[in-house]
């Protein structure tokens, strides 16, 4: 029996009937309309354009969160997929429905997640990738792409302190964690990949770790169960003088812990481990050393910032977002590794079809992804247009204003700060009332958009400042605005 939702649909053509001809295969079918295509692209320039600008001045609600049947009629879904006929003009107004029902993450009111607001040449590399679609896992397919990131990530190496290491990029800091602990899965059972699992590996990590390194570890076969909890101060960061007792708790556990990973910064607090000491009690006690730096490690283009990363070229990998603190636009995460072999053991796989001939090139050994997309392409024309300092700067802005945020909060009767921020992220609380409440009436005015964490198992609201647009009148007005709602 069939059901509903994949029958035919009775007033669609009939493949079978009169009015079906079967296609000339001889003849070229669908060959791009070149100049359809520059009309269009001409018009989807002047929308971005449009969008940024009235985004960037604050000009527009940050955050508009229409149900979902009710977004679909509006944006016309249905009909345009069952009938197609797009023009140019048709796409011109559907366009710029479409931005309007975003969120808008060049606003100065967006203060919520890690999401970079993406500069211009990151936008190109996008819409360049979107035509010519070189996936480059395999060099012949984008030998230019593979390139751009072969340099991409010997900048990056170097500056993590990875000299003779190797890396590759992916589609995401999830991803990026779970590709550089299938190398530490490598080092610590080098038969996994063929034999299955040992049940006794372990990782050790804080509570406060991303949700992405429990996740890795149920893939990996470990079991969300083989992740240790280490021992944290107030804050959820490591604490260094207790390192023993966790290596301690797993070895009585019967495990063999394989991977120790570390924070910078963590998610929720935006603070960082002390990474210098930990990775010495890990090359002490031959542990596998895993830095979490999806988020902060961006702080090592920034003077000011650089230390708060002190020790992190003893790590065995590190994972690097470039689509949270440099600008580009999602998803580009660098897995790098201290050692080239170690990342080029991660996988041991063998396809007639794709593994021969030259791999010297081929990035495939290295990640989950064949199609993999230009991500470097991204970082490469951010850092082509805006160089390391200017790329630098920009953190330290975006740092310095969170600092700012702190600054004016703590001044403010009712408003509490649990610490001082170390990055652009900054948990608070106003007043003892529902927290969740405050954040969820600011999405509905589309007046500011902010998240929230738990400190201690206590809601806190959250900020985390990506927008250069934002200011200290931002900041001013989202203080007044809170304390409004809270005395309402």
């Amino acid at each position: 029996m069939t059901s509903n939702h994949l029958r035919p649909n009775p007033t669609g053509p009939n493949p079978t009937g009169p009015d079906h001809m079967a296609p000339n295969v001889t003849e070229p079918d669908q060959i791009w309309d070149i100049d359809e295509f520059v009309h269009a692209a001409e018009v989807t320039v002047r929308e971005l354009a449009a969008y940024v600008r009235e985004s960037q001045d604050g000009a527009a609600p940050v955050i508009r969160r229409r149900p979902p049947a009710e977004l679909a009629g509006r944006l016309g879904l249905a009909r345009w997929i069952r009938e197609g006929g797009m023009t140019p003009d048709a796409y011109r107004e559907w366009l710029g429905a479409y931005l309007a029902e975003g969120t808008r993450l060049h606003h100065p009111a967006y203060l919520a997640h890690q999401t970079a607001a993406p500069d211009f040449p990151a936008a190109l590399a996008d819409f360049v990738h979107g035509a010519i679609n070189n996936p480059m896992a395999v060099y012949e397919m984008g030998a230019a792409a593979a390139t751009v990131e072969f340099e991409v990530l010997r900048w990056m190496l170097g500056t993590v302190g990875f000299p003779e290491g190797g890396g590759v990029l992916t589609h995401g800091g999830s991803l990026a964690n779970l590709t550089a602990l299938l190398a530490a899965r490598a080092a610590a059972a080098p038969d996994a990949w063929t034999e299955g699992v040992p049940g006794d590996l372990a990782l050790l990590a804080p509570p406060s770790a991303h949700y992405s390194i429990s996740r890795a570890a149920a893939i990996l076969g470990l079991g969300e169960r083989a992740v240790v909890p280490l021992d944290v101060d107030d804050l959820g960061r490591i604490d260094v003088a207790r390192l023993p007792e966790g290596l301690d708790r797993a070895r009585r556990a019967g495990r063999r812990p394989m991977a120790l990973v570390a924070a910078a910064c963590a998610t929720g607090t935006g603070l960082y481990d002390d990474l210098r000491p930990i990775g010495e009690f890990c090359a002490e006690h031959g542990l596998w050393f895993h830095v979490d730096g999806a988020h902060g490690a961006s702080a090592l283009l920034s003077e000011e910032h650089r230390h708060l990363l002190d020790g992190v070229e003893l790590a065995d990998s590190v994972i690097w977002d470039a689509h949270k603190m440099l600008r580009t636009s999602g998803l580009a995460a660098a897995v790098l590794v201290r050692r080239e072999g170690d990342l080029d053991a991660a996988f041991r796989q063998r396809a007639s079809y794709l593994f021969y001939g030259d791999q010297g090139f081929d990035l495939i050994g290295r990640t989950v992804e064949c199609s993999k997309a230009a991500l470097g392409l991204k970082i490469f024309l951010n850092l082509a247009w805006r160089g390391e300092r200017g790329l630098g700067e920009h953190v330290a802005r975006r740092y310095a204003t969170a600092h700012r945020f702190w600054e004016l909060a703590r001044e403010r009767p009712g408003f509490h700060c649990p610490y001082e921020p170390e990055s652009n992220i900054v948990c608070f609380r106003y007043g003892d009332g529902d927290q969740a409440v405050i954040r969820e009436t600011l999405l509905e005015e589309g007046s500011f958009h902010l998240t929230s964490a738990e400190l201690g198992g206590v809601r806190h609201l959250r900020v985390t400042v990506m927008a250069p647009a934002t200011d200290d009148k931002t900041l001013e007005s989202l203080l007044d605005r809170i304390a409004a709602l809270a005395s309402a």
